[in-house]
Formats: structure tokens, sequence, C-alpha cells
């Protein structure tokens, strides 16, 4: 449903993004990892048609995003990392302007207006301002201004930003709901669990470039097998047997051999603060 191909954007000389592709099917969560700086946000703007990319291509079902008025741009969807709202405007206002800004009109405008605020939770604040809304619920809303068009193709930046755990857990239902209708959905985020639970499919950026591509458990499994080795410990593992590890330059993983996805990020990207 949505590819991107060799996607190149610079800006004053440096480049922000140096040869980003992807793919995303109909009922798939893909999702797209990377330091701070790593090119993200760019990409993500590129995939909507808010950024002009200086080299590759966008297409959803085939079809270029193209200018600004290109047909294409009507089947995506995108819920920003800040949160676009209209304070003063009702909840339902809110999504009959961003429905009319698509095209949608009259009775059919009024039942997806409805049908998005069920969808995450917002029927009983339909009349309500945002400006009286908690984040999560803000959040929510953003969430809905999105689906009232029916977008086949959904970006989702960072979402979950500065919500209660609540919001959060509800947010990530709506998620998995839209997955479930067909859609297809790219979803940014710093969380490493969010991107286990939620994703079909990872792709890690770096320096404006592809370093890994694959599910979770294919990306756990890149961890340097040379340096994995197994070994049976028979009786309880306490502070003495630690340390006769330690001692030997050894790390005991009781869980999990392969170790976690913030592993292979911080493998692939390194450990080094960003700004």
């Amino acid at each position: 449903m949505l590819q991107a191909t060799d996607l190149r954007k610079s800006f004053g000389g440096t480049a922000a993004v140096a040869g980003v592709s992807l793919a995303v099917a109909p009922g798939e969560i893909v999702g797209l990892l990377g330091p701070n700086g790593a090119g993200k946000s760019t990409t993500i703007s590129m995939l909507c048609g808010l950024v002009r990319p200086d080299g590759g291509t966008v297409t959803i079902a085939g079809e270029p995003i193209g200018e600004d008025s290109a047909p294409a741009k009507r089947r995506i969807g995108f819920v920003p990392q800040e949160i676009a709202l209209y304070e003063d405007l009702s909840a339902l206002g809110n999504l009959g302007l961003f429905g009319a800004l698509y095209g949608v009109r009259g009775a059919v405008l009024e039942e997806r207006s409805r049908a998005a605020l069920e969808l995450v939770g917002l029927s009983d604040r339909a009349g309500a301002r945002p400006a009286t809304f908690s984040g999560g619920m803000k959040r929510r809303l953003n969430i809905a201004c999105a689906l009232v068009h029916d977008p086949e193709v959904l970006l989702f930046d960072e979402p979950t930003v500065g919500v209660d755990p609540q919001s959060r857990n509800a947010i990530f239902d709506n998620i998995e709901a839209l997955r479930g209708r067909g859609k297809a959905i790219v979803y940014t985020t710093h969380y490493m669990e969010e991107a286990e639970r939620l994703c079909d499919r990872i792709v890690i950026v770096d320096h404006g470039k592809v370093v890994a591509s694959g599910t979770s458990d294919g990306l756990r499994a890149m961890l340097a097998p040379a340096k994995v080795r197994n070994a049976r410990i028979e009786g309880a593992i306490d502070d003495e047997v630690r340390a006769f590890l330690g001692a030997r330059g050894l790390v005991l993983h009781e869980e999990d051999a392969h170790g976690s996805l913030e592993d292979v990020f911080l493998q692939l990207t390194g450990r080094q603060l960003r700004d």
C-alpha cells in the first residue's frame, strides 16, 4: 500500500536522509526507530508529502504522492508528535473541520466523525472543547482527526509522548483495531516495548540510512552469535555464582539468550548520547 524507495533529503549541504526505503502492506504496522537526528522526522514528512524529497519516490497503491494537490495524499492520515487541534472548537467541530479539508461533507462527515470519536473513546465528549481535555484525551482526539476521512495509510509520529498509562494503552488498542481494519501503518517511537508490542516489522535508521530491518525476533537474533555461549547451571544462581561469572567476563542472560530489542538498537546505533 505504501512504498518508499531510496528517499534522500539534504538541508544546507547536510544529508538528513540518505537512501531510506520501506514498504507497508494493508493490515501491517511497520515501526520506524532511530536515535535523535537519525532522519525519522524527515522521512515521515516525505512519506506524507509535507517535505519534497531531493531524490527517491513515495507511492500509495502505486500512485505517486507528487504535488500538493495530488489525489494520493487524500489516502493518508497523519498523527503528528505535536498536538494539532483547535482548542476553542468542540471535539466534533475539530473533526468536522479536518474532514472538510479532505472534501468530506454532509451526512458522511457526521457519520465518520461519530465513528472516529467512538473508536478513541470520546463519544461522550463530542461537544466539549479540547481546552478542557487532559493530555491523553487530546492525543486520542488527534488520532480521531487523522481518521475522519477514512485513509488507507496512517502515519503515527510518537503518539504516546507525555500521556498517562491508561491513555497509552487506549492508543495501543486503537492502533491494533486500525490494523484489524486493514490500514497500513507506520509508527515511530523511542520506546522499544511499544515497537515489540505493536509492530509486525521494524526498520531501524541511523545517520539517514536503514541499518536494519525485520521482525522483532529476527532483529534480536542478529546479536553476534559468536559471542554467546549457552550453559546450564543447576541449583540456585546466587551472588557467588554471579561473581564467579563476572570475574571471567561472562554475562548471565537468565531469560533470553538473544538479548532485547534495545540491545540490538544500541549495538547498531551506538551508546553515545544524541542531541
